[in-house]
């Protein structure tokens, strides 16, 4: 093992040497990866760290950068350096805000039974009992603060024994609180219930604590969804993003600013959805992105207070790429880290008078320079509903018209989430075109970017419409002379596993194979199952139980793919994480036994170790070779 492990080493870094004429797994996992820590305090240098991949170690190694605005000479740091960076000072520099987990409840046996040390049993009474990759044991992300430069265990609890996360579990961070601009408020998002309401529920709220008087007060408790990202102006006004609608995942995120208690809507009347935002120097403006498109781009929306009813807003970036965050405003710019399907996340400067970018970092030029490029084209397709759909259409490296390649239909997850300029280190366009596919790629119903409506239209109707604008991309995208429409096969992870799990019983023969990750197979086990009842209260339309609900029974039985499993006859890869408690280890087992049972031509990738991503590099390569594998054989 050691020695492949030796000669894979040596194979990427040769390929790194020697000009390429396409990406391979092995050069896809050697590109750094950037993330963003923050700047310094007078606004002169942006802090970034990568992520370098460790095949032999199955790890990732870490470097810390910091790169002055111009994005001339970058300097290596220590991580300590970094970490001060990260840290959450107080306005008047006395305290330190952190957050660490607080055991709080006796979930696990040996906890409940002090005599039984080596039990590994855990002991529940209601729901909420695991989340993401992670069994529930007892223990809470909490809040604390201390004064400064003071260890961690002189830190005090601003949510003492409550039983509640801050920051939210399985993702939220250091974004899930902050200083009031004085020093004498903590701001900070929890989902206050327990339980079966926890399991069912989105209401997350922003809560205020007094470090002098120890109250907390729920500043948000008129909304009953989301309530999150929770920034000051220098002006002292409290913006943060809000979804109205308990138990929707997805709804219209807007953004609220809160101001002299007055609380106002300043993307109400704007027709899409807010992903992530910074207030712009002067306080008048927030800067946010948002996908539109089949891309996520920059906007601005201004902030007149009580001059004028109808706040503005602007796009002020478009082109083929994802604006994936906002650093800072300076000196007539912002900054910013940018993606498109060929490249990788690095940090641009947007200049708002002339409108134009300046790339800073290029930390993946090396190895860009030696390989191929795909072409990506933007597409329209007329829906079977005679409404216009986006697809994204990727062409192999040295195209040629005049060849017939075979194509992959991709189906994205969500199912709610967009199909835009993102790259992915998984479901690599790049990397699939340039293995000789054509890749299709729908905005499909259910996508934001196109309107909120558009977004919406999957909820409850999973098997509907949205497998019409699969049929009606493929139908189209087939009569292009140079793709060959006996060589189609539809993949896809999460929702985009159901659709191929429900493609592969319906589609007619028009796949020749299919491809599907952690998708929904089983709707019912699917919701006896999954840890965040309120996603399948919401899109299944209630509980299978509920004979009377035409919407759960039609989620249930007429869009549920193990209804028309007996239909299938198209070869079948089926991939499954054991740790992936979104769509759990019973749905891709299930499926790949009807297979076996059926006599279809199938395979099973168990990753035992991975949840509803894979990312450890060597699963990983692992993923990425059986996938292009089972191409070679069925397409």
């Amino acid at each position: 093992m050691k020695k492949i492990l030796i000669f894979l080493s040596l194979m990427i870094s040769g390929n790194l040497v020697m000009s390429q004429e396409k990406m391979t797994p092995e050069t896809l996992w050697s590109l750094k990866r950037l993330s963003v820590i923050g700047v310094d305090q007078a606004q002169n240098y942006i802090y970034y760290k990568l992520s370098i991949p460790n095949i032999e170690n199955d790890n990732f190694d870490s470097e810390y950068y910091k790169i002055p605005l111009d994005g001339k000479n970058p300097i290596r740091i220590s991580e300590n350096r970094a970490e001060l960076i990260g840290k959450k000072i107080s306005p008047d520099g006395k305290y330190e805000l952190f957050h660490q987990p607080v055991a709080i409840e006796k979930i696990k046996a040996k906890d409940k039974y002090e005599e039984l040390p080596k039990a590994n049993a855990y002991v529940y009474t209601d729901l909420d009992i695991r989340h993401w990759d992670t069994w529930s044991d007892g223990s809470f992300n909490h809040v604390f603060y201390k004064v400064k430069g003071y260890s961690d265990a002189n830190g005090i609890d601003i949510m003492a024994e409550e039983p509640y996360h801050s920051p939210q579990k399985p993702f939220g961070g250091a974004e899930d609180y902050i200083w009031g601009p004085e020093g004498k408020y903590i701001y900070y998002v929890s989902k206050k219930l327990k339980g079966k309401s926890y399991a069912q529920s989105t209401n997350t709220a922003i809560y205020r604590y007094s470090i002098e008087t120890k109250e907390t007060v729920n500043i948000t408790q008129d909304n009953k969804g989301y309530d999150t990202q929770p920034q000051f102006s220098k002006n002292g006004d409290l913006a943060y993003l809000q979804m109205k609608k308990d138990g929707y995942e997805a709804d219209k995120n807007d953004l609220i600013v809160l101001s002299n208690g007055v609380k106002q809507n300043l993307t109400a009347q704007w027709d899409g959805t807010v992903a992530s935002y910074k207030w712009a120097n002067d306080g008048k403006r927030i800067y946010f992105t948002a996908p539109i498109g089949g891309t996520i781009q920059l906007f601005e929306v201004d902030f007149p207070g009580k001059k004028r009813k109808m706040p503005v807003v602007t796009q002020l970036t478009s082109g083929i790429f994802d604006i994936k965050s906002i650093i800072l405003e300076k000196d007539n710019k912002l900054y910013v880290t940018r993606t498109d399907m060929n490249h990788a996340a690095e940090i641009f400067a947007f200049d708002l008078k002339k409108e134009s970018f300046e790339q800073l970092t290029h930390i993946n030029d090396e190895v860009y320079a030696q390989i191929a490029m795909p072409e990506i084209q933007k597409r329209y397709v007329t829906a079977s509903d005679g409404k216009k759909m986006l697809v994204w259409v990727i062409l192999p490296p040295n195209f040629d018209e005049n060849k017939k390649y075979p194509a992959l239909l991709y189906a994205q997850g969500g199912p709610q989430s967009p199909l835009s300029q993102f790259y992915s280190f998984r479901w690599n366009f790049q990397l699939m075109a340039s293995q000789g596919y054509v890749v299709i790629a729908p905005n499909r119903r259910g996508m934001p970017g196109h309107g909120v409506k558009w977004n919406e239209d999957i909820s409850k109707d999973w098997g509907g419409q949205v497998i019409n604008d699969y049929i009606s991309a493929t139908d189209v995208l087939a009569k292009e002379p140079y793709i060959d429409e006996e060589r189609i096969a539809a993949v896809g992870a999460s929702f985009g596993g159901y659709s191929v799990f429900y493609l592969a019983g319906m589609h007619e023969n028009k796949y020749k194979t299919f491809i599907a990750h952690d998708g929904v197979f089983d709707t019912r086990s699917m919701y006896g199952t999954t840890e965040e009842l309120f996603f399948v209260n919401h899109d299944f339309g209630g509980a299978y139980w509920e004979t009377e609900n035409k919407d759960a029974q039609r989620a249930y039985h007429d869009f549920n793919p193990i209804t028309h499993v007996k239909n299938w006859n198209t070869p079948i890869f089926i991939i499954q994480g054991g740790k992936d408690y979104r769509v759990p280890i019973e749905q891709g087992l299930s499926a790949y036994q009807a297979a076996q049972l059926l006599g279809v031509k199938s395979k099973l990738l168990y990753l035992p170790e991975e949840n509803h991503w894979v990312l450890n590099p060597q699963n990983a390569l692992v993923w990425q070779h059986e996938f292009f594998n089972w191409l070679k054989e069925t397409l």
